[in-house]
């Protein structure tokens, strides 16, 4: 409930929003891997809210992103960003102990080959930690929504000529449809890393058996986390 109320405030206020979500990521991860002097790649950095959650919580961060306009959000880069592609991370295999990505997945064309080197560059026995919105879900058209449920490009005609200009996230250029059942079916079958959890990232405990459910799962979700075990 914090989060979806922080998350209402995201457009007004995006500082105290990021900043919530940043710091309950890095809690969410050390349940999973601990943090302190760990090396931690983030795909997908942006202004550098995480670098300072990640920090403050002991870790050596590196930061990744592919869009000028997200690493100056706030002004000069955070350090330790580099401007790069997911989908190309300009490190060598087995080079960090945590790989993390948060709301990324969907803004890729090619969410398999963004995972496959965030296993890639993980070193073995390290921890691969990806998040995105599935399409299905209720804010899978992120502004666009809910007319995404309709289709992705009609929900961008929609809202560019409801708002006389384009969505920041485009269907088709900026947003794509990634599902749930797809993204597990991925870590599941992956060579050289273990599916350690799979789980809807904004519900109580109790409501995580929502992810085990075709269908339901890709409405219900709301934001899916996959966590896994580089072999």
């Amino acid at each position: 409930m914090r989060l979806f109320r922080a998350f209402l405030k995201e457009q007004s206020d995006p500082d105290h929003f990021y900043q919530i979500l940043a710091d309950d990521s890095v809690s969410q991860l050390a349940t999973f891997t601990p943090l302190r002097e760990r090396l931690v790649l983030d795909v997908g950095g942006g202004p550098g809210y995480f670098a300072d959650a990640f920090r403050a919580a002991g870790a050596h961060y590196l930061g990744v992103d592919p869009d000028v306009g997200e690493l100056s959000a706030r002004g000069t880069p955070a350090a330790g960003m580099v401007r790069a592609s997911g989908t190309q991370l300009p490190l060598r295999d087995n080079a960090v102990d945590v790989c993390y990505s948060s709301n990324v997945l969907e803004h890729v064309a090619d969410p398999p080959a963004m995972l496959a080197e965030m296993v890639r560059v993980t070193a073995p026995g390290g921890t691969v930690f990806a998040s995105f919105t599935p399409w299905y879900s209720p804010w899978g058209g992120h502004e666009t929504a809910p007319w995404h449920f309709l289709g992705g490009h009609y929900a961008r005609r929609r809202y560019t000529e409801k708002h006389g200009r384009q969505p920041k996230n485009r269907f088709g250029e900026s947003l794509f449809a990634f599902r749930v059942g797809p993204a597990i079916a991925w870590a599941r079958h992956c060579d050289n890393a273990t599916l350690v959890r799979a789980l809807p990232r904004y519900h109580p405990w109790w409501a995580t058996w929502i992810v085990h459910v075709p269908v339901l799962r890709e409405f219900a979700s709301w934001n899916l986390v996959l966590v896994l075990r580089k072999r």
